[in-house]
């Protein structure tokens, strides 16, 4: 029996380590070669073997490890699925630091992890009986697979919220650049160059791509596609039949400019008329009772003392 916690006691540890590798974001640096910049100033360079082994254990074993595991996964998985994640992994805008193998992997580890600490606990530290520990063993592993997806989930809302956040202001800058007289990707330009938010990040990605040759419309087209924001949608459907129609950007721009101000206005109107629902709930489970015990707590008392509650 020892033998086999000590056993399930390293093989948490190992997946504790694989997943914290794998959700360590990629910086997309060699770590060869940055080991062989290291060695730059040598005057005899070292060898392949030397360098490999001066690598660190996570480089050399623990990624190694989590990378097999993750194309374990990927080799069982439909291809559907994975173009599913992929699509979810481009709203959230990891896609280039994150790539479907490494979501997968972390699925693996955390619910082999999860499951493997749930049987722990359940089985030697509780004495929760045998039912009730396959069911609490079950339940870690189904937390364990689901947690990746719901941290996905997570960062596609707070991603979609920003870039609804900062649209209208990116649309203001956008219409006061273009009516100065700078060309539209120019003014894109100045969004890139003056904020750090996921839309300015986006608009740098379309610049980049008209450089490389795509036209201005599939740019933005695929900007769109990227984010599944409906107001980025409306924004470059205008754009596109604008240029297509020979439309002044500018024109297009201020109105554009003044709609997502109003729809902004509205969403704020709209969640200010929500906030007494939600409040409701908090109110009656927790302030309503406090209040009924501060000003019934001493009447109860007074009443109990002198007998009147307790003659019924």
């Amino acid at each position: 029996m020892i033998a086999i916690v000590a056993l399930i006691l390293v093989g948490v540890v190992l997946l504790a380590g694989l997943v914290l590798v794998g959700m360590r974001e990629d910086t997309g640096e060699d770590p060869l070669q940055r080991r062989l910049s290291e060695y730059g100033d040598r005057d005899m360079p070292a060898s392949l073997e030397e360098i490999e082994l001066s690598l660190s254990t996570r480089e050399r074993v623990i990624v190694p490890m989590y990378k097999a595991l993750a194309r374990f996964a990927v080799t069982f998985t439909p291809e559907n699925q994975i173009e599913s994640i992929r699509r979810q992994i481009e709203l959230a805008g990891k896609s280039a630091t994150m790539e479907p193998v490494t979501f997968f992997g972390q699925r693996v580890a955390l619910t082999l992890g999860m499951g493997i600490g749930a049987f722990m606990l359940f089985f030697f530290v509780t004495d929760w009986g045998a039912v009730k520990g396959v069911l609490g063993t079950i339940g870690g592993a189904a937390l364990g697979y689901f947690l990746p997806v719901l941290q996905l989930k997570s960062q596609i809302s707070r991603r979609q919220d920003s870039i609804v956040k900062s649209l209208p202001d990116a649309l203001d800058l956008l219409t006061i650049c273009v009516e100065a007289g700078l060309g539209f990707e120019q003014a894109m330009g100045k969004v890139y160059e003056k904020w750090d938010n996921d839309l300015a990040i986006a608009f740098g990605r379309v610049l980049q791509e008209i450089q490389l040759g795509k036209r201005r419309s599939e740019a933005l087209r695929d900007m769109s596609r990227r984010m599944d924001v409906p107001d980025v949608t409306s924004f470059v459907a205008a754009l596109v039949q604008a240029e297509q129609l020979g439309v002044s950007v500018a024109k297009i721009l201020r109105i554009q400019s003044d709609q997502m101000r109003v729809k902004r206005r509205q969403r704020a109107q709209e969640k200010a008329q929500q906030a007494p629902v939600k409040m409701m709930i908090p109110m009656v489970l927790l302030i309503f009772p406090s209040i009924w015990i501060v000003l019934l707590g001493p009447s109860i008392i007074i009443l109990l003392d002198t007998g009147v509650i307790g003659s019924f």
